[in-house]
């Protein structure tokens, strides 16, 4: 099981015009059948990470995008 960590990580320096770009390219990183925790939660799809993740407020925009804000990042 990944962790969203890495999925912030793998988002820095990139912006996504759509969640559904975003949830495309976790699977081409990851896998189609990855399953994602973080510190409250998991066994998470790709698309209920990225769900999650912007509940939490972990995106900022990035012009018409949206790209990691790695300062809402848990340092643990």
């Amino acid at each position: 099981m990944t962790h969203g960590h890495d999925v912030l990580h793998m988002m820095e320096g990139q912006t996504y015009a759509t969640k559904e770009s975003l949830v495309e390219a976790i699977i081409r990183q990851f896998g189609a059948e990855e399953r994602f925790r973080t510190c409250h939660a998991e066994g998470m799809t790709a698309t209920e990470l990225v769900d999650f993740l912007e509940a939490h407020g972990k995106f900022m925009p990035a012009g018409d995008a949206f790209t990691a804000d790695m300062s809402k990042m848990c340092n643990h």
